[in-house]
Parts: C-alpha cells; sequence; structure tokens
C-alpha cells in the first residue's frame, strides 16, 4: 500500500514504528488511516525480523478520533476488506453496521490479537476513535500532558465501537467516563492501570522506544505465548463477548439517531463534544 496517512519506519534493531501523520486534523482516523494501519502490521506480522511495534503520532495530539466527514460515507469503497465483512451497499442500515464491523470492531480485534507485542505513545488529548488506537494495544506510554476521553454518549449512542471500558477502567470509572464525557488525565489512568507509564512530552519518543528496544531482545515465541496467555484470559472473563453486545447496542443508537434527525448520530453532540474539549481533565 502507498502511505498517505502514515509513516513506517525500523527506528531500530528489531523494532517498527508505525506513525500517524495527519496531524494538520489532530491525526483524525479516516477509514485510509485505518487500513494503511492494518497494512503496515501486516507488513510487521510478516518480517521475522522484528518482534515489537510502537504506535505513535505526529504533531501536538494523539488523534481527534474518527474523520466524521469520511466514516459514514457508504459510497466510499475504495479499499480491500481485511475482514469477512462486506455488503456495504445493502439497503437499508445493514451497510452501516457491516462498515464498523470491518473498519472499527474487526479491525481493534485483529489488532488486539496481533502476535507481536505493541506499544503505543500518547501525547495530547486522545478521544472517542482514538482510544481504540490505543486500547487494542500491549503497553501504553502516555506523556504527561496525554487525556483520554469518549464523549460520545452526547451523540446518542453507548460509547467507541471497542467498547473495552469495563476492563480498561473498572466499571464505575467506567460509568463516570461515559456519563460525563468527561476527560482523563495521563496520571489517573495510570493510577485505575490503563496507562502503564507516564513520561515528560520530550522523553515519550525516547522512553517507548528503549522499551521495545528491551523486548525485542526477548525470543519470538516467549513473546508470542506470553500474549496469548494474557488476552485468553480475558476471553475467559467475556470480554469479547461483552464488547460485540455493546456493539449491537452502539446500532441502536445509531438506528434511533436516523429516526429522529436523518443522521446516524445526534448532530446536537458536536457542539457538546466541542465545547467539552476544552475543560480540564480530571487529575
Amino acid at each position: 500500500m502507498d502511505y498517505q496517512r502514515i509513516r513506517y519506519e525500523n527506528p531500530a534493531p528489531g523494532v517498527a514504528r508505525i506513525t500517524l501523520a495527519r496531524d494538520e486534523v489532530r491525526n483524525a482516523q479516516d477509514r485510509r488511516m485505518i487500513y494503511e494501519i492494518d497494512d503496515a502490521l501486516q507488513r510487521v506480522g510478516a518480517d521475522n525480523t522484528v518482534k515489537a511495534v510502537i504506535i505513535a503520532a505526529d504533531g501536538p495530539h494523539f488523534s481527534s478520533g474518527h474523520d466524521l466527514d469520511d466514516a459514514y460515507d457508504q459510497n466510499n469503497d475504495e479499499f480491500r476488506r481485511v475482514t469477512l465483512w462486506g455488503g456495504f451497499d445493502e439497503p437499508g442500515l445493514g451497510w452501516h453496521m457491516n462498515l464498523e464491523e470491518d473498519v472499527f470492531l474487526g479491525m481493534a480485534r485483529r489488532w488486539r490479537d496481533f502476535p507481536k507485542p505493541t506499544l503505543v505513545a500518547v501525547q495530547g488529548a486522545c478521544i472517542a476513535g482514538g482510544l481504540m488506537l490505543v486500547w487494542p494495544f500491549d503497553i501504553v506510554i502516555a506523556a504527561d500532558d496525554a487525556t483520554f476521553s469518549d464523549p460520545v454518549v452526547a451523540f446518542g449512542t453507548n460509547g467507541v465501537e471497542y467498547f473495552a471500558h469495563v476492563w480498561e477502567l473498572g466499571h464505575r470509572k467506567a460509568k463516570e467516563f461515559l456519563f460525563t464525557g468527561a476527560a482523563l488525565s495521563a496520571e489517573e489512568c495510570r493510577r485505575i492501570g490503563m496507562v502503564n507509564h507516564v513520561v515528560p512530552r520530550a522523553d515519550l519518543a525516547e522512553f517507548t522506544l528503549k522499551m521495545a528496544q528491551r523486548i525485542a531482545t526477548r525470543p519470538i515465541m516467549g513473546l508470542r505465548l506470553a500474549k496469548l496467555s494474557v488476552n485468553q484470559s480475558l476471553d475467559a472473563q467475556g470480554q469479547w463477548t461483552a464488547i460485540q453486545a455493546a456493539f449491537s447496542l452502539h446500532h441502536i443508537g445509531h438506528a434511533q439517531a436516523r429516526l429522529l434527525h436523518g443522521l446516524p448520530v445526534d448532530p446536537a453532540g458536536v457542539d457538546v463534544i466541542r465545547r467539552e474539549a476544552k475543560q480540564p481533565p480530571s487529575s
């Protein structure tokens, strides 16, 4: 794939880095960016010299979430499916669920099950769909200016499509996170357990690379088995079943918004989210 939204590089032996390179729109994710990330991960998976991969981002902010100018375009069909979901041209509402099964939920599941260790370096704002470029990955390193939020209840839906909130935050904090839409600071997320380390912004890239290099000294079989063991423990707790159930509820919210507003989300939510994005995070 000819990358237009990301950069792929090998910053050290045994390490690959995928960088979101759309900082002019705060790394909003259109479908091209998502498919390019997936293509780059397939490239890493096939490269036996790479044992760890870093996800990073250009600019002051990690990601402002889904690019709403692209995400709901039924006619944008330029990318090859990577899951078995198709039917993007179905009548009614089926096409929308099919699209999100492939582009959002299906991608997040693929990345969560990627068989090599993954690290993500987060700075600035990580909003809504930005969480879907964090939660599927293994180790989260946050700059001290990083904030995390999922304000999409303001759109009339239950949260982002990869509904891992309960596992990442605990059930009570997850409810507060969703009900209020308020951002959490990097340090609060570290205390909860969602973030592994908080470091000064200037040290983010170096700290993350050093950890990836240390991981890359381990044998790939041991790394793979350790990751499988942890992920299968989550599945034994019902994580994947719960995420799928929440995705179904998510599409009840989309259907309700179409009935009331003729749009996939409540348009009043746009102003709410923009206003609240300027408020300081919980610490």
